[in-house]
């Protein structure tokens, strides 16, 4: 399927056709659940997120611009619900604990290929989320920039130019756990 037929689906559904909803459901629900999870890193939580996306995505069919590409709209929903979920978490987390979580790991540590993922998951959450953005969808999504750009409805330039400083960042993070290239 295509952009036209994405937008042959929405037309279909704001028509009162839920079956073309189901439609777009199956073709972007694993998407939307992996951008989740690559943001938050519980399942659990992705789990959430996705059936929130697509409950809002559904309410508001009759805004999405079909000069534009579904899956820029709705991951762009996607990434909007994981940045409140993640806010949200944050703020029960240090108002339950009285205080933020720190990840820090001793810099003399080795690591095995499953530990070194999850603390490379680790320092991507902590990246700020625009950072964090950028990161998910060009590594773990292979986005090209111009996609991101549309996705984030920010210039190329900013994109590239967030990209840079999110790889120094996430480097400056893993050097202090000890991991180097």
């Amino acid at each position: 399927m295509n952009a036209k037929d994405d937008a042959a689906l929405v037309a279909e559904c704001l028509g009162g056709s839920n079956r073309a909803f189901e439609t777009l459901v199956r073709k972007y629900e694993r998407a939307v659940y992996n951008v989740a999870l690559r943001m938050l890193g519980q399942p659990e939580d992705a789990e959430d997120v996705t059936q929130t996306v697509f409950v809002k995505a559904y309410e508001k069919l009759d805004t999405y611009d079909s000069a534009h590409q579904f899956f820029s709209w709705i991951y762009r929903i996607a990434i909007n619900e994981s940045i409140n979920h993640s806010k949200r978490a944050k703020r029960i987390q240090e108002y339950e604990s009285g205080m933020t979580p720190s990840l820090e790991t001793a810099p003399d540590r080795s690591y095995d290929q499953g530990d070194l993922a999850e603390v490379v998951a680790g320092a991507i959450k902590e990246l700020s989320i625009d950072y964090r953005i950028v990161i998910v969808l060009r590594h773990y999504h292979d986005f090209s920039y111009q996609e991101i750009a549309e996705i984030l409805s920010v210039p190329e330039k900013t994109v590239k130019s967030r990209l840079f400083t999110a790889r120094q960042r996430l480097k400056e993070l893993l050097e202090a756990r000890g991991i180097h290239q």
